[in-house]
């Protein structure tokens, strides 16, 4: 056993920033799972989203929603249940923050102050999201079903945007931008999940874990500053997010999945 954990954000890093595509990193995911080296998902995206896509990707371990709101692990993964967790929709699950709806009433309290720059997946239709995401209306219905944070789509000026964000924050959210929108939720992240992760495999296997985390967005900053190595995704539409992380960091060459491949392959010697 490697003993190694890969930690992946979704879109624009496992999946195609515009299609959402898994092609190109599909022999590498087969040359992970031969190797035994789990693949967990670590995204903004929903826990109904997530099943959906594990069943599409052939990815059958633990995995991380919401921007680290919760992690998710199937039952067998661990010989015990793991610390903290509740049996919840067939997984163990260990939450980190409360439910949304604290963050929707903040953001009501705020609208008149930026009327008409922004609105939020609570606000939008399915058709709207569809627009917003590029996703087909199936996934879009999946997209909407959050639990813990609140995805909010900015349209006023990019001048205006920080202003929003700071506004938000004095309030005691914790904003997080990511590669469409910025995500309002409790004090939560990807890299904190990541550690608590990590520390229960280490407690259940009695053993020391190598963690690799892979994004290319600002809300993957935690992921990366908290795994071992961390893996910057090029994108199509935003430089590589800054780190503060001087070992152990890599870039990409190429976008998305492709990416992904490249380093991957290039850092545990897989088989092309």
């Amino acid at each position: 056993m490697d003993n190694i954990l890969v930690f992946t954000d979704m879109d624009g890093t496992l999946l195609d920033h515009d299609t959402y595509s898994f092609a190109a990193a599909a022999p590498t995911l087969e040359a992970l799972k031969n190797r035994g080296i789990p693949v967990i998902p670590t995204t903004s995206k929903t826990f109904a989203e997530m099943l959906v896509l594990r069943k599409q990707i052939d990815l059958a371990g633990p995995f991380i929603v919401e921007n680290g709101a919760a992690a998710y692990i199937p039952h067998g993964f661990f010989d015990q249940k793991p610390t903290g967790t509740v049996w919840q929709d067939g997984f163990w699950c260990k939450s980190f923050i409360s439910s949304k709806n604290y963050w929707l009433k903040l953001l009501e309290k705020i609208k008149d102050e930026y009327a008409g720059e922004f609105t939020h997946f609570s606000q939008m239709s399915i058709e709207q999201i569809q627009q917003a995401t590029g996703l087909d209306e199936a996934s879009a219905k999946l997209a909407a079903q959050r639990q813990f944070g609140e995805p909010v789509l900015w349209q006023g000026e990019d001048s205006r945007k920080q202003d929003f964000i700071d506004s938000i924050r004095s309030r005691g959210a914790y904003p997080l931008e990511g590669g469409r929108f910025i995500h309002v939720s409790g004090d939560c992240n990807k890299g904190d999940a990541l550690r608590w992760l990590v520390s229960e495999y280490e407690r259940q296997h009695h053993c020391k874990a190598r963690s690799i985390a892979l994004g290319d967005g600002k809300n993957d900053v935690a992921m990366l500053e908290a795994a071992d190595v961390a893996v910057r995704i090029a994108s199509p539409s935003h430089a590589p997010p800054a780190v503060n992380k001087d070992e152990n960091v890599f870039t990409s060459t190429k976008l998305g999945p492709e990416g992904w491949t490249e380093i991957l392959t290039s850092l545990l010697s897989l088989p092309i």
